[in-house]
């Protein structure tokens, strides 16, 4: 098998669905019975992908419910499709949740829950000769699209080592594209670095010979971040709170199992990923990548400020002040919760 067919494969098919996603708009007189759940078909995403595959969700729910997944690309995409109401909760990172929140009508995107922590490395190419941030300059770093979780900590890190991109009067060139573009670049030597998620960053490791410098956790209090989030559009949360409530359930659950079960739990990803794409991704990177990253319900709510005051830094945020009071909801109280920093 090679790795490279199967990450353009998988592209090519989140690039579709994640258009049908965005194309099947309920709007507000969506069926009340249907949840209409989005998540990206990679390793940090296990939560919904193994509770889906599992049933687990749909048992909770029984026939009360029908739940109707939409598989995403990006982050962006998300955003805009909550907003549009054709999707009611989804699985993104903290660019996103945050980004949505602050843009939305009446702060209407919450966190309800995190769903990975950690799972981000940066990776060298083998000839780039790069040791350690000294070694930057000059050298072409891709991180995925701009103001996502990954182009926000490895801006944030070159900001805190004295170095610019070349954008900002600097000497690093930082290219910010998709992650297969990643891979393609990277295996023609093309780019010295990368900072990505799982499983692209193990990935690169076993199939391009590159070298991981270090893991992202290892710069960040206690070694863990959010790095997938579980949120939700506010008005369908708080008009269906015992819909939202069974979902947190099979969420724990999920999580609980998949830290439990971590063999059965790559064999029925890679079911998934071979009923989607047509391939499968090897054991070996599966398992190392789902070692990579920490699958929990935390939320690592220290994590969200930092990181948004991180893409406020970089201009990401707008030009005003902003205020993340409200972002996280508790549903047991129904209502958001204040800051808590």
């Amino acid at each position: 098998m090679k790795i490279q067919s199967v990450i353009l494969a998988a592209f090519g098919f989140a690039l579709i669905a994640g258009a049908v996603g965005i194309s099947s708009n309920f709007g507000e007189n969506s069926n009340e019975n249907v949840l209409r759940v989005a998540f990206f078909p990679n390793i940090g995403h296990a939560i919904p992908i193994i509770g889906l595959e599992r049933e687990t969700f749909q048992n909770n729910f029984g026939n009360e419910t029908k739940i109707e997944p939409k598989v995403f690309d990006s982050g962006p995409q998300v955003i805009e499709s909550l907003f549009a109401k054709s999707i009611d909760i989804a699985y993104v990172g903290p660019g996103p949740a945050i980004n949505g929140f602050l843009k939305s009508e009446n702060r209407d995107v919450v966190i309800l829950s995190g769903a990975a922590s950690g799972g981000a490395s940066f990776i060298v190419h083998p000839n780039s000769k790069i040791e350690s941030s000294q070694d930057f300059d000059g050298k072409r770093i891709a991180a995925p699209q701009i103001g996502n979780s990954q182009d926000v900590s490895l801006r944030t890190f070159l900001a805190e080592n004295g170095l610019k991109p070349f954008e900002k009067g600097g000497t690093v060139i930082v290219l910010n594209i998709s992650n297969p573009d990643i891979y393609t670049l990277f295996a023609k030597g093309d780019i010295d670095g990368a900072w990505v998620p799982e499983p692209w960053a193990t990935i690169l490791v076993h199939d391009l010979d590159g070298k991981r410098l270090f893991f992202e956790e290892d710069l960040w209090p206690d070694k863990k971040f959010a790095s997938v989030l579980l949120i939700g559009r506010l008005d369908y949360v708080q008009k269906n709170p015992e819909v939202i409530t069974k979902w947190l359930e099979s969420h724990k659950q999920t999580s609980e199992w998949i830290n439990e079960n971590p063999k059965e739990t790559r064999i029925i990803f890679n079911e998934f990923i071979q009923k989607h794409l047509g391939q499968k991704i090897s054991d070996d990177v599966i398992d190392e990548s789902l070692s990579n990253l920490k699958i929990t319900t935390d939320a690592v709510p220290k994590s969200i400020y930092t990181f948004a005051q991180r893409a406020d830094s970089l201009g990401y945020l707008g030009r005003g002040e902003y205020s993340l009071d409200g972002i996280f909801f508790d549903i047991t109280s129904n209502e958001s919760l204040e800051e808590n920093k």
